[in-house]
């Protein structure tokens, strides 16, 4: 075979070790250190809050390292010497803190009202009253969050009902004047003056280039990913189109990136020229719905041959699989699916609804049942109750007996 040519297997095994699959999990207690290289590893982790299982920033190094210790994470990300940053890359998300400086030009848009930002800057422009004297607050006070910030009008509640304090503070969020201190046990975002709050190393950082920028952020994306098309690249940064075009044609001729046909995919690929090209992958995992090797649904499907949506906004009628629903790894495929529920009053684990992929074989039931029982662990739950839904639901009950 042509080496500019791979097998969709080939191109399936090369992005999930990419994704830091395919290799054994720590033994003992994870650390600080080994958290950070994986989202190092990563490049991002998607933030949603979200409680039906975990919220979802905790489960990617689940899937991954195993049973860590959870409050590791909630350490590196908001405790008093932070490893990572908070803000808007895929979507919410936490980052490298080395990446802060990345992502400037993408503050500078929001200051300026480029694109999906006018709204944003329009605010901050039309009421800078209002948002000086939020800033002037948090100057004298320290680190606030919205509901201890009274300026302008209270919110109508609801998702977008938000108060003039809470508007100002996430305008400033995401041109970058503020940045998250904080965040406390019912999820309220805290917020500090991002020179305040981040490391001087990194707040005082050069800010780099917008095209020197975007070119790391396609490598840290192409890193991540192993192989991927232009569209796979793109969205891992949410980068725009004709900016991506460019970045990618330069890191191209610079040979970065190089040009690859995989089996089976009408677009273009690009591989990462220092990826692995593993024989064979031996995960066991539950993926979050929001995890960075299925949160692209388009290359979920191109990849793994399953169309995986999240469910969570269709009534409960017209749901496929569930509610919050969590594919399982087993190899190099997506051999089932669970609809999770962590019933914390009960200590139990609910698989409310599973789901077995046409080839799935007579193992999936038992590994699933395994990485359910190290969930329920991790999660503090003293067991598993499987509901008597869906093609899987008796082999898997039958193998957790």
């Amino acid at each position: 075979m042509s080496r500019d040519v791979l097998s969709a297997g080939e191109a399936r095994r090369i992005a999930l070790a990419a994704q830091g699959f395919g290799v054994a999990r720590p033994e003992g207690t994870v650390g600080r250190g080994e958290l950070l290289k994986l989202i190092d590893r990563l490049g991002v982790v998607q933030i949603d809050s979200v409680n039906v299982v975990s919220r979802t920033h905790y489960l990617p190094a689940f899937s991954r390292l195993g049973a860590y210790p959870r409050g590791l994470l909630d350490e590196v990300a908001w405790g008093r010497k932070p490893g990572l940053v908070e803000y808007w890359a895929h979507e919410a998300s936490l980052l490298p803190m080395a990446s802060q400086p990345l992502l400037r030009w993408r503050m500078e848009d929001a200051w300026q009202g480029v694109g999906v930002w006018k709204g944003i800057a329009r605010f901050l422009r039309e009421r800078r009253d209002l948002v000086d004297r939020a800033l002037g607050e948090i100057e004298a006070r320290g680190p606030l969050a919205a509901s201890e910030l009274e300026v302008g009008l209270k919110g109508q509640g609801g998702w977008w009902g938000w108060s003039d304090s809470k508007r100002a503070l996430e305008g400033l969020f995401w041109t970058g004047e503020l940045t998250t201190a904080t965040r406390r046990g019912t999820f309220e975002r805290v917020y500090g003056i991002t020179g305040k709050v981040l490391p001087k190393a990194v707040a005082g950082a050069p800010t780099p280039p917008r095209d020197v920028a975007q070119r790391a952020l396609l490598m840290t994306a192409a890193r991540a990913m192993g192989v991927a098309t232009e569209r796979d690249l793109r969205d891992y940064f949410r980068l725009g189109v004709a900016e991506t075009k460019v970045r990618l044609a330069e890191l191209v001729e610079g040979g970065d990136l190089l040009p690859m046909a995989v089996k089976g995919w009408r677009e273009q690929a690009y591989l990462d020229p220092a990826a692995r090209r593993p024989r064979r992958i031996a995960a066991r995992a539950l993926l979050s719905p929001f995890d960075n090797a299925i949160w692209f649904r388009e290359r979920t499907e191109r990849m793994f041959g399953v169309r995986v949506r999240l469910e969570i906004y269709t009534p409960a009628h017209k749901r496929t699989h569930g509610y919050y629903v969590l594919p399982f790894l087993e190899g190099d495929a997506i051999t089932a699916r669970v609809d999770l529920k962590a019933d914390r009053k009960a200590g139990v684990l609910i698989v409310q609804a599973s789901h077995a992929e046409p080839w799935a074989s007579e193992a999936t039931a038992t590994g699933l049942a395994a990485e359910l029982r190290l969930m329920a662990g991790w999660l503090g739950l003293a067991g598993v109750r499987v509901e008597r839904r869906g093609d899987l639901a008796g082999a898997l009950e039958t193998a957790l007996q």
